[in-house]
């Protein structure tokens, strides 16, 4: 069962009233798709916009590999360790994602020494299995090790429908995801390494004389990331992120499907409904003023107000009628009212429906005034 127009449950403001009360377009009401679970999700505003089973835990497969690029990227962060430190190759991570093994292979020599830098390229362009090992045995000195830090980043992350037993995403029991997890281990990356990010959206990598491309099918399709997967178990699944001509981003996740045909037609579905089946509102800019509220015993008799950041909706394209704001002052405000001071609310309604509330903050200073100001002021008050 689908619903649309969703809440992510990790959302602070009270944005449900408001999408529950849309009239979906057709053409996203109408949205269906073959994948097992679906999470498509408006990333400024942190607002799922499609979901299909989004906690169903699930085989991850190569998906399993942005946790394990996280680690690499929160180790480098640190200062842990460096791009062109090297990691040596493991007969255990020769044989298990070597060649020999028939699985994604970055093809590294036994007993060779790798570089993170290219290990990473390894992983997340070529998908290599060997490449996760050997990050895996540098980072941590053992897989085991290591999957105890995937695991806890996972926690530290909120991912509650995740569990990770190897860096790879091979077969294993004990190793499950979920659409929803994945989606929000996909922000977390684009948000927290945006000086890695890029490496996503590269498409092809050659190393030790080999090239191999991405399999991302989104990539010549304006994609800029992330990651496919496959097993006999997993079937193919996909987690991305793309931008429109506005810069707004959306990103999914999608698993279950039967081919790398299916994958490639679904992923360019949801891409689409994403990008042009919504639009973004906005109701007050960044730094804008949104009116004035009056003051008592001041200078001055009003403050303009602000708020703390950028107010917008994420809707489908074309739906429903305007959005209204009224400013409600917070109780009489009396001077003296430093800059930043909580003085107001805004409330916005759609229909007659409050469908959200936001606190404003005085844009400026305004000083008590003096005594004959103030005794003026209550004299003229009381024949108002």
């Amino acid at each position: 069962m689908t619903r649309l127009a969703r809440i992510s449950n990790s959302m602070k403001r009270p944005l449900l009233a408001l999408l529950l009360g849309l009239s979906l377009s057709a053409s996203a009401h109408a949205f269906e798709t073959t994948a097992r679970s679906v999470v498509l999700l408006d990333f400024n505003t942190n607002t799922v916009l499609f979901e299909k089973n989004p906690d169903d835990e699930v085989p991850p497969a190569s998906l399993s590999k942005l946790m394990t690029l996280l680690i690499v990227f929160d180790e480098l962060k640190r200062g842990a360790i460096r791009m062109d430190e090297t990691f040596p190759v493991s007969e255990h991570a020769w044989r298990t994602g070597g060649a020999a093994s028939g699985g994604s292979t970055m093809f590294l020599p036994l007993n060779s020494q790798v570089s993170v830098a290219d290990l990473m390229k390894g992983i997340a362009i070529q998908s290599g299995n060997d490449a996760t090992i050997v990050v895996a045995e540098g980072i941590a000195g053992s897989v085991p090790a290591f999957a105890e830090m995937m695991n806890r980043k996972a926690q530290e992350l909120g991912l509650t429908h995740s569990h990770f037993v190897n860096p790879h995403g091979l077969p294993d029991p004990g190793q499950r995801v979920s659409a929803r997890d994945l989606v929000t281990l996909a922000t977390h990356i684009i948000r927290t390494y945006p000086e890695h990010y890029p490496l996503f959206s590269e498409e092809e990598f050659t190393f030790n004389g080999i090239t191999q491309r991405s399999r991302n099918p989104l990539l010549s399709l304006g994609a800029d990331g992330l990651k496919t997967g496959h097993t006999a178990e997993a079937g193919y699944g996909l987690v991305a992120s793309a931008k429109d001509d506005t810069g707004r981003r959306i990103v999914f996740a999608m698993t279950g499907m039967k081919s790398v045909n299916e994958r490639a037609t679904q992923a360019r579905a949801l891409m689409t409904l994403g990008l042009r089946g919504f639009e973004n509102v906005v109701i007050l800019k960044k730094d804008e003023t949104a009116g004035e509220v009056p003051v008592t015993g001041g200078v001055a008799t009003s403050v303009a107000v602000r708020a703390a950041d950028e107010i917008r909706f994420i809707k489908p394209r074309g739906s429903g009628s305007p959005y209204k704001t009224e400013i409600v002052p917070v109780g009489t405000i009396e001077a003296p009212v430093a800059e930043g001071r909580r003085v107001a609310q805004m409330k916005i309604t759609r229909d007659g429906q409050v469908v959200r509330e936001e606190p404003l903050y005085a844009a400026g200073n305004v000083e008590r005034a003096g005594i004959l100001q103030r005794v003026q002021e209550q004299v003229m008050g009381y024949f108002r």
